[in-house]
């Protein structure tokens, strides 16, 4: 059988009409039975339907069965087709990946030996930067099924949120701690509140909080994972640095006794809305505008004119600026 860098570099099989026609021809019938009547109802040779074959096999399209009679050829869906091979293109990729890692250690001591550092040679950080969809979430599997005892995660945008969900749901069955902070304005959407009630039925610790500004996981306290700032392709920096990943367990362990448990889906802004009113006047009282507001809020922005629009009328205030400056002075005292 070809391997998976045979069958895809290149120019396409010889034949491809045959493989393309072998393949409908199974879909049609639901199973090649034998080979040879194959051939005939198509018209080609033998040699040109078991070579058809054998690149079906090999690109997951076809799936062998062994019955009493003989051996069966099962047409496979194309998108899980395609989902298999990316899945182990995946693992190799990241296989080599973490092989490299561990060949850079081993030289890195060296390195250190080599400049009389004690341990402390610049060498000693490692910092990768991924950029694609492929790439990004073949690396998060990776990393997961790696993780052994907790994963601490800070999401800040819902692009993130679904490169992340991903990799949830598998740790949580493998009995990881999976603690999430994500912003309040995921009490509002219907779609977030869902997927999150999958993840606390399924043992996961949720809070909220008013504005996050970089989504980041770590894993095991040791590998920080950091998303781009980007709106376009994905990207992240992955980091191997036992300064930088205690900074990261240090700011999301303030986030976290700052932020508000999400005890139930159903209750949306209801448990937040001091909390995201202070925030949104904090801003307002900076001089930002609506739009650079909602942004940091990861909101809308007709969301976020409602909540302006309440704070201007209950502090009777005749501009934003005033009714900010009030309302930050007001939440403060409150807390004295």
């Amino acid at each position: 059988m070809k391997t998976m860098a045979t069958l895809f570099a290149g120019a396409a099989p010889v034949g491809a009409d045959h493989v393309r026609d072998v393949y409908r021809y199974a879909a049609r019938k639901g199973s090649i039975e034998a080979l040879e009547v194959a051939a005939a109802d198509l018209g080609i040779g033998i040699h040109e339907m078991r070579e058809a074959v054998d690149h079906l096999v090999a690109s997951r399209l076809l799936r062998t069965e062994d019955n009493a009679v003989g051996r069966r050829y099962v047409p496979v869906d194309p998108e899980v087709a395609t989902a298999s091979l990316v899945s182990s293109v995946e693992r190799e990729m990241y296989q080599r990946r973490e092989l490299i890692d561990q060949i850079r250690e081993r030289i890195d001591v060296f390195r250190q030996d080599d400049a009389g550092t004690g341990g402390q040679s610049s060498g000693s950080t490692s910092i990768e930067y991924l950029v694609g969809t492929m790439e990004v979430r073949g690396f998060l599997k990776m990393a997961g099924d790696a993780c052994r005892d907790e994963v601490l995660i800070l999401q800040s945008s819902k692009s993130d949120a679904e490169e992340l969900s991903l990799a949830y749901l598998p740790l949580l069955g493998r009995g990881i701690t999976v603690r999430i902070i994500c912003q309040h304005r995921d009490r509002a959407d219907l779609s977030t509140r869902m997927k999150i009630k999958k993840l606390t039925d399924a043992g996961a610790a949720v809070c909220t909080t008013s504005h996050i500004p970089r989504s980041a996981v770590v894993f095991d306290r040791s590998l920080v994972v950091l998303f781009g700032l980007s709106d376009g392709e994905t990207n992240v920096a992955r980091v191997h640095n036992h300064g930088v990943a205690q900074f990261f367990l240090d700011l999301f362990d303030h986030l976290w006794d700052g932020a508000t448990p999400l005890e139930g889906v159903e209750s949306g802004y209801a448990n937040v809305a001091d909390d995201l009113l202070q925030a949104i006047a904090g801003l307002m009282a900076k001089g930002y505008t609506d739009e650079i507001v909602a942004r940091k809020l990861g909101m809308s922005v007709r969301s976020c004119r409602r909540h302006i629009a309440t704070l201007m009328r209950d502090l009777d205030a005749t501009s934003r600026f005033q009714a900010g400056v009030q309302a930050a002075r007001r939440f403060s005292a409150n807390l004295t």
